[in-house]
C-alpha cells in the first residue's frame, strides 16, 4: 500500500508516520506539509510546499497511491469561524480532491474530534466545523472514514515550538497511563491512532466513524498486508 500523509509534523501526525514506517504492507509514504518531518527513512519522500491549496499543480507526483491519511489540523482557540473553517473544511476538500482526481480507488483516513457534530447543533464552533467537513467527506465518490480521537498521548520525540504546548505535552505524557486505564474511550495514543487509519485503509470496514474505544480496537486487528 502507498500512502500520502498530511500532518506529519504534528502530534497526531507524527504517530501516524511512525506507524505507516514500521508497517511492513506499507512500500512508500509522501508526506505533503509546509514544512520537512525531521527524519529521514526509505520509505518516505517529501513535498514540501508553503500553500496546500496548491496541491493540485504537482499533477504526476500525486498519482499512484492507495489511501490518503489526513491528520493535518489546527486549535479553534483564537480563530473566526471563517478563518477555522478555511483551514479545517476547505482544505480538506481541496486535498481530497486533487489526490482523488488521480487515484479513482482513493481511501480517505480523515482525523476529526471527539465531539464532532454532524448535525450542525453544538454550541462548539469547532465541533460544527468538524461535523461539516466529515459530512461533505462521506459525500465524495471516495471511501471515506473519519477517526475522533479525544485525548492523544504523542510521540516521546514530539517537541512543539512553543512552550505552553511542550508543557500539556509533558502533563499528557505522565497521565496518560492513568487516563488510559481508569478512561478507555477518552484517551488513545497517536500510534494507534495511525495503526488504526491504515487497517481501515487496507480494510475498508463497515463502519465509518470511529470513537477512541473503536480505534484501539481496530488498532490491535492484524489486516493482511
Amino acid at each position: 500500500m502507498r500512502v500520502v500523509l498530511t500532518g506529519a509534523t504534528g502530534m497526531v501526525g507524527g504517530g501516524v508516520l511512525q506507524a505507516c514506517l514500521e508497517d511492513e504492507g506499507i512500500e512508500a509514504v509522501l508526506s505533503v506539509a509546509r514544512r520537512k518531518v525531521g527524519i529521514e527513512h526509505r520509505k518516505l519522500t517529501q513535498l514540501v510546499m508553503p500553500d496546500l491549496f496548491d496541491l493540485a499543480a504537482h499533477g504526476d507526483a500525486l498519482s499512484g497511491f492507495d489511501a490518503c491519511l489526513y491528520c493535518l489540523g489546527v486549535s479553534a482557540v483564537g480563530m473566526s469561524e471563517a478563518k477555522y473553517r478555511r483551514v479545517t473544511h476547505d482544505l480538506t476538500l481541496a486535498v481530497v480532491d486533487a489526490l482523488s482526481r488521480r487515484n479513482p480507488d482513493l481511501v480517505v483516513c480523515y482525523v476529526s474530534g471527539r465531539g464532532s457534530d454532524r448535525a450542525g447543533r453544538s454550541r462548539w464552533m469547532w465541533a460544527r466545523v468538524k461535523g461539516e467537513a466529515e459530512n461533505a467527506l462521506f459525500a465524495r465518490d471516495v471511501a471515506a472514514y473519519t477517526f475522533r480521537p479525544g485525548l492523544v498521548q504523542p510521540l516521546r520525540a514530539h517537541r512543539p515550538r512553543s512552550l505552553s504546548q511542550r508543557v500539556v505535552v509533558g502533563i499528557v505524557n505522565l497521565v496518560f497511563p492513568l487516563l488510559r486505564a481508569l478512561s478507555p474511550g477518552l484517551a488513545t495514543s497517536a500510534v494507534d491512532i495511525g495503526r488504526a487509519m491504515i487497517a481501515a485503509a487496507r480494510g475498508k470496514p463497515g463502519k465509518k466513524v470511529f470513537e477512541p474505544r473503536d480505534m484501539d480496537a481496530l488498532a490491535r486487528t492484524r489486516t493482511r498486508p
